[in-house]
């Protein structure tokens, strides 16, 4: 059996309750093992790890891109664009503000995307993004 490489992260939360809610309840994702200190999180085929840190994340700042200060650091996924606007709608449906609304950016050029941030209950900031066409994700 062939697998795909697939990402490790762990990030810090300061309420594994309140992790778990945003992650299961908003996101959609599958739990997987866990302890009293982290959860497993399946993002796609990729292991999300929410660990008990004091204080939770530091944010670092942000950076400019398309107009928008968008927050770093940040982590999230490539999706088709029906699967980008279902879960802008379920995004919206929990009622997540946005640092960046759902938006098209890069109009017309080959790495036209749909992009969106927001942040998990700790103050991670996530972005989803989806190209017009994914064979351009590294398009100069």
């Amino acid at each position: 059996m062939t697998t795909s490489p697939a990402v490790h992260l762990a990030i810090p939360v300061d309420d594994l309750g309140a992790a778990r809610r945003f992650y299961s309840d908003v996101l959609g994702l599958a739990e997987g093992r866990s302890t009293d200190h982290w959860v497993d999180w399946d993002l796609h085929g990729h292991q999300l790890v929410t660990h008990l840190v004091d204080g939770g994340p530091v944010p670092a700042g942000t950076s400019a891109v398309d107009g928008h200060a968008v927050p770093i650091p940040h982590f999230g996924l490539l999706l088709a664009t029906d699967d980008f606007h279902r879960l802008a709608d379920r995004l919206r449906a929990a009622g997540v503000d946005f640092v960046v609304e759902p938006y098209r950016r890069f109009p017309d050029e080959p790495a036209e995307q749909w992009t969106m941030f927001f942040h998990d209950p700790a103050g991670n900031a996530l972005e989803f993004k989806a190209f017009r066409d994914s064979s351009k994700v590294f398009a100069r």
